[in-house]
Parts: structure tokens; C-alpha cells; sequence
């Protein structure tokens, strides 16, 4: 099954179980090609987010740093190479590590985050870890249901400087972060938990097909 094949799949699926996003099917198309450049290019996702958008941050990390809906067995070369550093601990990593693709989420550093909010400037934090984390390929996505999220705004503007591509995942209204993203998806919703609920389905469709493409 060739790659675009394994896109529309994830598309269809998604636009049949919630049609409402339809208006947004060229924009998450647009979003999985500039993630897939990245991975194929040994680069990284940097997420952050407020609230529950912080959550959907861990969540994203999560889907993508281990298995998702696959397996994602090692292959014989990852395996043999953990067996060439030690023969007992390296068959219980061969056999139970899995493949991933490599994502930081940006809230979860609290002594990095505290100590510069303290220290330095609150709304920067995200900012700062995306100057230190950052390279040019890797990719920031930037979830805010207003799209104006100051901390959000400076860390993108901080990942553009670093050259690297930005994606934003928001509302419906225009904002701040539309204007700075390569990409913005915007979920068809003004109220900010109508906007979250669909922000999962987007984010479970990017994560889909990102393993179908890398663990097939």
C-alpha cells in the first residue's frame, strides 16, 4: 500500500466519523506532509499548550513515542546491536523496547520551567526550550484554542528564527498563531471545549498515519 494511499485512508476515516472537519482535510493533509518531512530527516516535534491544550500535548508525545495502535517491533539490526552491548539485558530491551518517533512536550519540565519563569520572564519558558531543544527541520506544533496564547506565540516566533517549520493546532476564528504558522488547523468551533474535542480526533488522524508511514 503506497504512502498516499495510507493518508487518504487515515482521511476518510476521519471525515466519515466527523464530517464537520472536512473544512480542515487540506490543512491536516498540509500538517502530516510537513511532519513526515521532518521524521524522514531525523528531525524532532517540539508541542506545547495551556491547560488542556498542555494535556494534548502529553497526549500527542505519547501516541508517537511508543506504540501507538502498532507494535513497532525493533528491527534485526536495532535488536542485534542491544545483544552486541549485553547479552541478558539487551534480549529484555530487543524484545520489549519499540520504535519511535522522537517528540518533547514543552510543559513537562517543571524545574527547567519554574526556575525561568522565576528567574527570567514567565510567558518565555516555551520560548526558551524551543532555543535550546530546537534545530533547523525539527518541527514546533503550537495548540491554543484562541491562537493567541502569548507563551505559544513566542515560542513559535522562537522555532521560525531556529528554522523550523511551526504548525498550528486552533480554533476557528483567525488569529496571531495562523499568521506565523507554515500550517494552521483550524477545528470548525469558537467555545473552547467544543474546540478540544475536536482537536483529538485531528491529532489521533496525524499520529495514524505517521505510523502507517514509519512502522508499516
Amino acid at each position: 500500500m503506497n504512502r498516499n494511499h495510507l493518508v487518504e485512508k487515515q482521511l476518510a476515516i476521519l471525515m466519515e466519523r466527523y464530517p464537520q472537519l472536512a473544512c480542515v482535510r487540506e490543512s491536516i493533509r498540509r500538517a502530516y506532509e510537513i511532519l513526515e518531512e521532518c521524521y524522514s530527516s531525523g528531525g524532532k516535534l517540539l508541542v506545547a499548550g495551556n491547560g488542556g491544550s498542555a494535556a494534548d500535548s502529553e497526549h500527542i508525545v505519547g501516541e508517537l513515542m511508543m506504540g501507538f495502535k502498532k507494535p513497532r517491533k525493533l528491527n534485526r539490526e536495532q535488536r542485534e546491536k542491544l545483544l552486541g552491548v549485553h547479552a541478558e539485558i539487551g534480549k529484555i530491551l530487543a524484545e520489549k523496547l519499540q520504535g519511535a518517533l522522537p517528540a518533547i512536550a514543552l510543559d513537562g519540565h517543571p524545574a527547567l520551567n519554574t526556575a525561568y519563569m522565576n528567574d527570567c520572564e514567565p510567558l518565555l519558558c516555551f520560548a526558551q526550550q524551543v532555543n535550546g531543544f530546537g534545530n533547523p527541520g525539527d518541527v514546533f506544533l503550537g495548540i491554543s484554542t484562541s491562537g493567541n496564547s502569548r507563551n505559544v506565540l513566542y515560542a513559535a516566533v522562537a522555532a521560525k528564527a531556529r528554522g523550523m517549520k511551526v504548525i498550528g493546532l486552533t480554533g476557528e476564528k483567525d488569529s496571531a498563531l495562523r499568521e506565523l504558522a507554515d500550517v494552521c488547523i483550524q477545528a470548525p468551533e469558537t467555545e473552547t471545549y467544543r474546540i478540544q474535542e475536536l482537536h483529538l480526533p485531528i491529532y489521533h488522524c496525524l499520529c495514524l498515519m505517521l505510523e502507517e508511514r514509519y512502522f508499516a
